[in-house]
C-alpha cells in the first residue's frame, strides 16, 4: 500500500472515524471484506438513511447493494481521504455545512457542496445543476 493510504488508514484509525463505520457497518448488517488502498467495503447495509448509493465514514464505504463501480470506490475513497484531512468527527458538520449551501444555491445536495466536487461529481453519480441565478427563465 502507498504511503499515503498508510497515512490515511492510520489517521482514520486515530481520529475514530473508521471505527464508527465499522460500528455503523455492524449496527446496519453488512457484510464487510477488505477493498482497495486500505478501505474497507461494507455491502448491504440495511438502513435507508443516508439516501446515497454508497457513504463513507473514515475508511468504511458502505453500500445497501451487494456491488459497487470501480468509479464509485474511487469516489468514496476520496471521501475517506477527507475523513482524514478533517481530522474525523469535525467531517460531519462539515459536510453537513457544505450540503446546505448546495441546496441554497442549486438546489441539490451534492452539484455545489465541496467535498463532492473535490470527491468527483461525476464519479459518485451527481448532476451537474446550475445555480439558482443562473437558470433561464421560461417564459410563461
Amino acid at each position: 500500500m502507498e504511503k499515503r493510504f498508510r497515512f490515511r488508514h492510520a489517521a482514520n484509525i486515530v481520529n475514530l472515524s473508521t471505527p464508527l463505520g465499522l460500528l455503523l457497518a455492524a449496527a446496519g448488517g453488512a457484510s464487510t471484506r477488505p477493498g482497495p488502498d486500505g478501505l474497507i467495503l461494507a455491502f448491504c447495509y440495511r438502513p435507508r438513511f443516508p439516501v446515497a448509493a454508497a457513504f463513507t465514514v473514515g475508511n468504511v464505504v458502505l453500500t445497501r447493494t451487494n456491488v459497487m463501480s470501480d468509479r464509485l470506490v474511487l469516489h468514496e475513497a476520496r471521501h475517506a481521504t477527507q475523513w482524514a484531512w478533517c481530522a474525523g468527527l469535525p467531517m460531519l458538520p462539515l459536510y453537513l455545512l457544505a450540503m446546505l449551501f448546495s441546496v441554497a444555491v442549486c438546489g441539490h445536495q451534492g452539484s455545489y457542496n465541496v467535498f463532492e466536487r473535490l470527491a468527483g461529481l461525476d464519479d459518485g453519480g451527481y448532476p451537474r445543476r446550475p445555480l439558482w441565478w443562473r437558470r433561464s427563465r421560461r417564459a410563461s
